[in-house]
């Protein structure tokens, strides 16, 4: 009976070698989801980015964006306050200058010498880039009305002085299949006019993805390849970057990995065309900026 009762040294070795070998399995589990390799647009590897983690104001980190390209300086917002944050990549600290104590801002762009900072119900602030000094900015024009009725958080703005807002959430595109963007003229005092508008057919991204499953397009940044001219869109909802071409017809979809993009917010390409994209963080992980060093390709 005792037989039954007290294991032997064969019977442990047996449990050893049977956990050791499931620990082996997962191990070997984990290691192969670690090396798979996500796909990329020419010229980019999403698989292998430079990670600049942000300082702990930063944690909602939302949109990116630089001056004229100039990468030494980037500047970036985040959901809770009207701030515009400015620091090198790599910098422990962040510097920032308030424009309005609240808000949820969702992106930031710059051009002609005049930040322009989108808020989530489509309200859009403009003032000059060189009030972000660290001090109190008391000069922000506010533009209201100015888009339909929804949540927007992808923005952009050239040199050419055009504006672009993409809807994330619009009553427009309730009914179709489409994701509806607008365009304004941007003045050398910062004033903003609605010039025109485009479209995205999401009905495009679910072919190029070749799946059968409904897609839930709901953009949270986009910007201009500066080389190709072909537009990046960023999906966070759903884990996806979608490139279109000049005139906004979707070109390629590629799938990112939630490991390498837990939530991506914001993109912008610097002066050399290496690419930026903005990870919001939580309570546990910090918010992060990667960078795609552009090959040439």
């Amino acid at each position: 009976m005792l037989s039954k009762i007290i294991p032997t040294e064969k019977n442990k070795r047996i449990k050893y070698v049977s956990i050791a070998m499931g620990m082996c399995a997962v191990f070997a589990l984990l290691s192969c989801v670690a090396k798979v390799n996500y796909e990329s647009p020419q010229g980019y590897d999403l698989n292998k980015p430079k990670k600049y983690f942000m300082p702990d104001n930063l944690e909602e980190i939302s949109g990116v964006a630089f001056n004229k390209g100039d990468a030494n300086k980037m500047y970036v917002e985040e959901d809770e306050n009207g701030r515009v944050y400015f620091m090198k990549p790599g910098d422990k600290e962040a510097k920032f200058s308030t424009f309005k104590e609240t808000g949820d801002f969702e992106d930031i762009a710059i051009a002609n010498g005049q930040v322009i900072m989108l808020q989530s119900k489509g309200k859009l602030y403009t003032f000059p880039l060189s009030a972000v000094n660290g001090q109190k900015i008391t000069n922000a024009q506010e533009f209201k009305d100015v888009l339909p009725k929804g949540e927007f958080e992808g923005l952009y703005a050239n040199e050419q002085g055009k504006v672009y807002v993409l809807c994330k959430h619009c009553e427009i595109d309730k009914t179709s299949k489409q994701t509806t963007g607008f365009i304004f003229n941007l003045s050398n005092d910062g004033k903003l006019a609605v010039a025109d508008t485009f479209k995205i057919n999401v009905k495009h991204i679910t072919q190029q993805l070749n799946d059968k499953a409904k897609v839930s397009f709901h953009p949270s940044a986009l910007a201009q390849n500066p080389r190709s001219k072909q537009w990046y869109v960023l999906s966070s909802v759903n884990k996806l970057l979608v490139i279109l071409n000049e005139n906004f017809k979707v070109v390629q979809v590629f799938k990112l990995n939630p490991a390498v993009f837990p939530q991506p917010e914001g993109i912008a390409f610097d002066s050399q065309n290496n690419m930026y994209i903005s990870n919001e963080g939580d309570k546990i992980d910090p918010g992060t900026v990667l960078k795609f060093t552009y090959s040439g390709k």
